[in-house]
This record gives C-alpha cells, sequence and structure tokens, in this order.
C-alpha cells in the first residue's frame, strides 16, 4: 500500500498562485511516475501533469501547460505542482496519484494509476 497526502490547497484571486505538495510513504519502492489530476464541480476528474520518477520526464495537459510546472524530490517522495496564472476554471479538488508503470501514451488515464490521496481543494475566484 501506497499512502499519499496532498497539501497546499486553498482560496486564491483569479491571475495568482499555489503550490501544492503531494507526500508518499508505505511501500513506495515501486513508484515509476506521479500525477495530479483534479475534479472540477460537476466535471469529470480530468488529468493536470505528471512526472516519470526516474528521468524526470513530465508531461502536461494542454490547459496547464507554460502555467503550471510539477516536479518532485526523490529524497522525500515528494512531488509538487507550481500553479501560475490561476483561472476560475482551475477551480477543483485536486489528487495526487502514483502508478508502477513507466508513463506512456496512457499518461492521462486514470485507471493506469495505482493510489490515489484524498485530494485538496483548490478555488480561485474572479
Amino acid at each position: 500500500q501506497v499512502q499519499l497526502v496532498e497539501s497546499g490547497g486553498g482560496l486564491v484571486q483569479a491571475g495568482g498562485s499555489l503550490r501544492l505538495s503531494c507526500e508518499a510513504s508505505g511501500r513506495s519502492f515501486g513508484i515509476r511516475a506521479m500525477a495530479w489530476f483534479r475534479q472540477g464541480p460537476g466535471k469529470e476528474r480530468e488529468f493536470v501533469a505528471a512526472i516519470a520518477w526516474s528521468g524526470g520526464d513530465t508531461f502536461y495537459a494542454n490547459s496547464v501547460k507554460d502555467r503550471f510546472t510539477i516536479s518532485r524530490d526523490n529524497a522525500k517522495i515528494t512531488v509538487y505542482l507550481q500553479m501560475n496564472s490561476l483561472k476560475p476554471e482551475d477551480t477543483a479538488l485536486y489528487y495526487c496519484a502514483t502508478r508502477r508503470t513507466t508513463p506512456g501514451i496512457n499518461v492521462d488515464v486514470s485507471t493506469a494509476y495505482d493510489y490515489w490521496g484524498q485530494g485538496t481543494q483548490v478555488t480561485v475566484s474572479s
């Protein structure tokens, strides 16, 4: 089992920034990638960004590219999501997830991820 704990969410005005963190614990030795997904009110869960644990390749949804940056700290088994130029449409519950397979063409597929956190709420006011 892998436990994931997200933090850093909150309320911010449009144009502002937030930094999310997700720390993994438990049987984390098999993690090949970590990702962020989000689910806005009345919407389906969608992919935001992912990072490969070895090599650090990053992947982004088009909607957040050039605004969000995903990074990792291998020693702390923690992944971060720096979110800049936030928009009201970024309002969502943000989830952290891990996978034991190398991310490829299915990097944005939620069913490819094994463990999930409880989520941290991000609210962007206009």
